[in-house]
């Protein structure tokens, strides 16, 4: 599903799902500083994002959902919301933005992080975030289907080191086996895989860029 095929909700609409889901109140803000950035955003396309800074992965993922089941984070990334930007990707510095262009990269299906992270900066775009996933499928749990499901590889683990952490987060479907639990089966997972691995199901959602020059 190539994200041109299944049209998001206007900004102002996504907004109001993420009241209705309580987001304003993991981030701190008031309903009425939402809806002020999308009534700003009234002609514009795209994405909207609250700054990871504001409400991290972990607090975003029990609130997702697929046939009815929430989401959950895999028992073995306890330390979820230390993943963060990679340097080539720049991210605006407001509560709220937008991310324009979205795909989830199914033709790069079956490659690794290693290869795709170049391709997409060849191309002239931009890895997505685990938080944009995140928000993407909230808005448009479409975007995760079995089979067809996708990596964030815009954010990464930096160790003390300096080095990265070679697990790449990512969004899919649980099977509901091993340390999973039979009740999370058919539940949106998010979990990791290595950086040099492929999976023949999972792309490399990407986008045509960020912008927040609407926001206050």
């Amino acid at each position: 599903m190539p994200a041109e095929s299944h049209t998001l909700p206007s900004i102002a609409d996504q907004a109001e799902r993420l009241i209705e889901l309580g987001v304003h109140e993991l981030g701190g803000f008031r309903p009425a500083e939402l809806r002020s950035t999308a009534a700003k955003a009234e002609a514009r396309a795209g994405l909207l994002v609250v700054h990871p800074d504001r409400v991290p992965a972990s607090a975003l993922a029990p609130l997702l959902r697929h046939q009815g089941k929430p989401g959950f984070v895999v028992v073995d990334m306890p330390d979820i919301d230390q993943f963060s930007p990679i340097e080539s990707t720049k991210v605006p510095d407001e509560p709220f933005y937008a991310v324009e262009g979205i795909d989830r990269g199914d033709d790069m299906a079956n490659w690794s992080p290693h290869e795709a992270l170049p391709a997409i900066a060849e191309g002239g775009r931009t890895p997505l975030l685990l938080v944009e996933g995140m928000h993407w499928v909230l808005q448009q749990p479409a975007a995760l289907e079995r089979g067809r499901c996708f990596m964030t590889i815009g954010s990464r683990l930096r160790k003390d080191n300096g080095t990265l952490d070679a697990r790449t987060p990512a969004l899919w479907i649980s099977n509901g086996t091993g340390r999973d639990g039979r009740e999370n089966r058919n539940a949106p997972k998010v979990g990791w895989c290595w950086a040099g691995n492929r999976h023949t199901w999972l792309g490399f959602a990407s986008a045509a860029g960020r912008n927040a020059a609407w926001s206050e």
